[in-house]
């Protein structure tokens, strides 16, 4: 089968690591389905693991890719959840499993016509959506939803700063928000993508590090050491920092002083569980949200699709279809 697979590490050029082509099928073990993929979206997990950055070099090669959208082996249209964890061992939490691993990891992830998950990871997919809408939903829709109504601790109503205007869970916290009634404010290097991002619904745009008008109730971050002292600065006094990535870097310098005086919360983030999935498949279906897409590329042009996201140009989500 067709799959785009990282065989190996190349923290100075990554794609050098990214191989296009034909891939042995594994026979799903028991209690797993095999799901015939039909779209799945890029995210930066995915140029992460070809440098080297939240896998090792022992786990390659594998294939890419944890968010899809496909048909299973009942012929049912169904998301894939990307998360490989027990339930019971996180309290109630998959993600919380200390075992819990992603796909793409330890597993065969959904760059590939066809992938195997555990049965328990099928999700019914939104009838009114596209495949390749569908699968930006169980990964950066599902880290933006589960940040914003879990994480953010923050009412409807409430002021919420989005650090980067353009990737996928950006665009996914300005829409989910706005949707929500809260008052979205974003951030961006390009006042043409924070112009796009207000076109979208976000109430302001502002440069990054701007000294903004009112200091927010919670600041949402995936940038990491480019804008941390920002956010730091941007929340209230007893607000919260959410977390949930760090493109720019992972180890910023932070002032506990400003953190302990002012009582900012910093909270970690990671994807959502299979029940805030279901939640956000119904809040679509009941808004008629429709998550927005930079571009869609057959499987076979994945390289492109790899070579934009790391210029840092993207504004949505950039899906690949195995047509």
């Amino acid at each position: 089968m067709l799959a785009a697979v990282a065989t190996h590490v190349d923290r100075r050029d990554p794609l050098a690591g990214l191989m296009v082509g034909e891939w042995p099928e594994r026979a799903p073990p028991p209690g797993w389905a095999s799901v015939t993929v039909r779209a799945a979206g890029l995210n930066h997990h995915d140029l992460w693991t070809l440098r080297g950055v939240g896998s090792t070099a022992e786990l390659l090669p594998v294939v890419l890719g944890a968010e899809a959208a496909g048909i299973d082996e009942q012929g049912n249209e169904v998301l894939v959840y990307p998360v490989v964890g027990d339930p019971a061992a996180g309290a109630g939490d998959e993600t919380l499993d200390p075992a819990m691993t992603l796909l793409s990891v330890e597993h065969d992830g959904t760059f590939a016509q066809r992938v195997s998950v555990p049965q328990a990871n099928l999700v019914r997919k939104p009838p009114g959506m596209s495949f390749a809408e569908a699968a930006c939903l169980p990964g950066a829709w599902l880290t933006a939803y589960r940040m914003l109504f879990e994480k953010s601790a923050v009412s409807p109503g409430g002021t919420v700063l989005v650090q980067g205007a353009g990737g996928g869970i950006a665009t996914a916290l300005v829409l989910l928000g706005r949707t929500a009634g809260y008052r979205m404010w974003v951030t961006s290097r390009s006042p043409h993508r924070g112009q796009r991002a207000v076109r979208l619904g976000a109430e302001a745009a502002f440069p990054l590090g701007a000294r903004l008008p009112m200091r927010v109730d919670a600041v949402m971050e995936t940038v990491g050491a480019a804008t941390w002292e920002h956010s730091l600065r941007a929340v209230r006094p007893g607000g919260r920092v959410v977390v949930c990535g760090a493109t720019s870097g992972a180890s910023p310098p932070i002032d506990l002083s400003r953190l302990f005086f002012r009582q900012v919360a910093v909270v970690g983030s990671t994807l959502g569980t299979r029940m805030q999935l279901h939640q956000l498949v119904r809040f679509c279906e009941v808004t008629g949200l429709r998550p927005p897409l930079h571009e869609v590329l057959p499987l076979q042009r994945a390289r492109e699709g790899f070579k934009t996201m790391a210029s840092g140009q993207v504004f949505g989500k950039i899906v690949f279809t195995m047509d």
